[in-house]
């Protein structure tokens, strides 16, 4: 969760998160409330309050607060403080966009493109916000020191400096993604969670291989394995094929899975590319029941030719199943993208002026029309998240299915 307006309430007490929980239960399926409690509602409304603070100091460290002195658009700003224009766009128009939505800067929307300029542009220190939420439920500061080691590095990247890709996955910073990528991380295991729900919702109850894209450190396939084994289904499991482009990522994610896992169901692993032909790479046209991704398919190079080739491999009738980071309006700004526009993956995507018109997170009508356009049908999503944005805008974390026609 996010919390924007018309809700403004912080959550940052917890009567407030209370509230916010109670809000947005009536939305959800039972079996998801658990999952979306006061606890999480607190440490998300904390975490994005940290990313906000961690914002304001990224922007003043890299000489962004004297480029809005005067009215700028993201072009004129980038220019003013002598910025990698090819680089910076991305996240200073995020930074920009976000500090507007706490008042930190003001907005101008008459022209063809928004204008910013300081108005109440400071600095705040970020450690008691990490503090409390430690007090409150250490099981979400992995996300805090992702967040902490992109701001000491932005001002550098953002100047021309290390990439993204050099500054996240040095070998040094696997034990970052171990402890990010993790069913005991609060903030993160959540959209491992919905995706679980979406695949017992959905999976045809027959025996069937589900395909995952992006597998990471396999917190997604445990989460989901362990979830069709309470509701006694492992035997619509015919196999399960993990896939993994990051060698690293594989090769710890395979023994963790299979540690955890020693009496099946079938498991293989194999590194796989979502950006080539995913036949020439072992994947035989019509093979899989399911094809999984949590977080992978929004980084796409080119969404179109994914989506292809993903239809391809399904079966008739088979399901596209993703739980993703869900953009609930479009100008929103969510707190994982201050991390992750430091990739080039994540914010140069091949665009497309309906359904893909920016990099990182889609919103619903995005990714159904994404879907749409590459032939898919009996288009779902788990929960309802445009009936909750009307409720609390500020929730995110949604399931996309999609069936291959039959």
């Amino acid at each position: 969760m996010n919390v924007s307006s018309p809700v403004r309430a912080s959550a940052l007490e917890p009567n407030d998160a209370e509230r916010i929980a109670a809000m947005v239960a009536p939305c959800l399926p039972p079996s998801l409330v658990p999952v979306f409690d006061a606890r999480f509602a607190r440490s998300s409304a904390l975490y994005d309050e940290f990313v906000y603070r961690l914002t304001l100091g990224v922007f003043c460290d890299a000489g962004l607060g004297k480029a809005v002195g005067d009215w700028g658009t993201v072009e004129e700003v980038v220019g003013r403080a002598g910025l990698d224009p090819r680089r910076a766009a991305v996240p200073v128009s995020w930074m920009l966009r976000h500090l507007s939505r706490h008042g930190a800067l003001a907005r101008q929307d008459t022209g063809e493109r928004p204008r910013f300029r300081a108005t109440a542009l400071g600095t705040l220190d970020p450690a008691p916000i990490a503090a409390e939420q430690r007090e409150h439920d250490p099981g979400g500061l992995p996300s805090y020191g992702l967040a902490e080691l992109a701001a000491r590095e932005y001002p550098a990247f953002l100047h021309g400096g290390p990439t993204g890709e050099q500054i996240l996955f040095a070998p040094t910073r696997l034990p970052l993604w171990m402890s990010y990528f993790s069913n005991d991380h609060a903030l993160y295991a959540v959209n491992n969670h919905v995706g679980a729900v979406a695949v017992d919702t959905w999976m045809p109850r027959r025996p069937g291989t589900v395909l995952e894209l992006g597998g990471g450190l396999g917190s997604a396939a445990a989460a989901l394995l362990e979830r069709l084994e309470r509701a006694g289904r492992r035997a619509d499991l015919e196999a399960y094929r993990f896939t993994e482009l990051v060698p690293a990522f594989l090769r710890r994610g395979q023994r963790f899975l299979e540690a955890r896992f020693p009496d099946g169901p079938p498991l293989t692993f194999a590194p796989l590319d979502m950006n080539g032909s995913f036949t020439e790479q072992g994947v035989a046209p019509q093979s899989v029941a399911v094809v999984y991704a949590v977080n992978t398919l929004h980084v796409a190079t080119d969404l179109a030719f994914t989506l292809g080739e993903v239809y391809r491999v399904l079966q008739p009738g088979g399901q596209l199943i993703l739980s993703e980071c869900v953009r609930p309006w479009p100008a929103d700004t969510l707190y994982p993208e201050f991390v992750f526009n430091l990739l080039e993956t994540f914010r140069s995507p091949r665009l497309h002026p309906a359904y893909r018109p920016n990099g990182g997170f889609l919103g619903p009508e995005q990714w159904t029309g994404a879907l749409q356009a590459a032939g898919f049908c009996d288009l779902r999503i788990l929960p309802d998240i445009m009936r909750i944005r009307d409720v609390f805008p500020g929730f995110y974390v949604a399931a996309i299915g999609a069936t291959r026609p039959v």
